[in-house]
């Protein structure tokens, strides 16, 4: 761990991620809108359907409100992202699978989902709890493709930084599940769907792809799902804001996206040429990949972009990490970097301006010790961007006077403290 984390400013910010991720934590979110609902333990006969990287923290939000009401759990999620608690559920089915990109547990998980519809008992009411990931971690083609076509469009989609909606679609038309195709087989029963979002506009219709979205036009009239968005960038912006009070600087409310380069730049000279405070930005970038690209993911090439531009000034700092603990391929949530990261980069050996050209950020941001590791955080709302340009003492008089010691979205403790790697 890099003695650096013991700046104040280091500090503050890596507070004020932890807050955010408790505020869109699944199971604190789904607990919470199923009591909204007044749905509880006295009901019966639920059957739970939990798909993406938060599946299994929504699952335990689910039991935690409607308990001994639950008849069947299944939950969909990428591997390594279950809870030891999860996995003692009662009556439930489990499939781990791929992401970024699908493999065979992919096409493997959507036979367990699509047996989960056929089995749905006549009687039971359907729970859906869908979030981020669910397009790459469970799919049933269309006749006529195969493993390796989706594989290529997730590789060609990724490399090339393509909207997230427009691939949404591309991978839809190869799908028996995505682009409402999946709700059509509830043939009319009433359902409940909460999404956790990641995605622009926050659309059912392209969250995972829309596997629990609408039915296409021709087939929604019959459609009975009521669907909520539980958590979205916004609601980890307003916690942030709501903790940070008056050092949130104006602009947090609007969302990014766009190059991660171009934007860790703007984010550089926003922080240097702005007032001091505290920048609050939600949203996701893209990465166009060199054919042969290095290790690494859009947050930490953000990171690395701000850095160059930050070269200098030792006043400030930017985070930027994936809220889901993992960025891109890699295994870190992204990074925080300051005014000396780019000498330390430089200073060990390594060229930053090779590794920002040939996307192999990674390699220069763990050079500098910047690299952000949380693990596996139970959510997935996208990225998120803190940054800060303060004296060591105003961000260590924050932090004694700031209301840190009493946090009003209390479930359990959930996340270890970020670390730097």
């Amino acid at each position: 761990m890099s003695s650096a984390v013991l700046d104040p400013r280091r500090e503050l910010l890596l507070s004020l991620l932890h807050r955010a991720l408790e505020a869109v934590d699944g199971r604190h979110v789904t607990a919470r809108a199923l009591r909204a609902r007044a749905l509880g333990s006295d009901a019966c006969g639920y059957w739970v359907a939990a798909i993406g990287k938060a599946a299994a923290r929504m699952a335990l939000g689910a039991h935690e409100v409607l308990g001994a009401a639950i008849a069947r759990t299944l939950i969909i999620t990428k591997e390594g992202h279950v809870d030891r608690e999860a996995l003692a559920l009662p009556a439930l089915t489990l499939c781990e699978s791929s992401h970024p990109l699908p493999d065979a547990r992919s096409l493997a998980a959507g036979e367990s989902l699509i047996g989960f519809f056929r089995e749905l008992p006549p009687t039971a009411q359907p729970l859906f709890l869908i979030s981020g990931g669910a397009s790459s971690l469970v799919e049933a083609l269309v006749p006529g493709a195969d493993l390796a076509e989706l594989q290529a469009l997730n590789r060609a989609g990724l490399a090339s930084g393509i909207d997230i909606t427009e691939l949404n679609a591309r991978r839809a038309r190869l799908s028996r599940l995505k682009g409402g195709r999946l709700a059509q087989q509830l043939l009319g029963r009433a359902g409940l769907a909460l999404f956790i979002s990641d995605v622009p506009g926050d659309d059912p219709a392209v969250i995972g792809s829309g596997l629990l979205g609408p039915p296409p036009a021709a087939a929604a009239a019959g459609d009975r799902i009521e669907r909520v968005v539980v958590a979205s960038i916004d609601t980890a912006v307003e916690a942030v804001r709501a903790v940070a009070g008056r050092l949130a600087l104006a602009d947090s409310a609007a969302r990014f996206s766009g190059s991660a380069a171009v934007l860790g730049a703007a984010f550089a000279r926003q922080l240097i040429d702005g007032p001091s405070g505290l920048l609050v930005r939600g949203g996701e970038s893209v990465v166009v990949l060199p054919v042969v690209p290095g290790r690494g993911g859009r947050n930490q090439h953000l990171a690395l972009a701000a850095a160059q531009h930050l070269m200098g000034h030792e006043d400030c700092f930017l985070l930027a990490a994936g809220t889901d603990g993992t960025d891109g391929p890699t295994a870190d949530a992204g990074a925080l970097v300051d005014g000396g990261s780019w000498a330390r980069i430089a200073a060990s050996g390594v060229d930053p301006r090779a590794c920002l050209a040939g996307a192999d950020s990674a390699r220069a941001l763990e050079a500098a010790g910047d690299l952000l590791h949380t693990g596996p955080t139970g959510t997935n709302v996208g990225d998120l961007v803190l940054g800060t340009r303060l004296s060591m003492s105003e961000a260590r008089a924050w932090l004694n006077t700031s209301p840190f010691a009493a946090h009003p979205n209390a479930s359990e403790p959930r996340h270890a403290p970020a670390r730097h790697r």
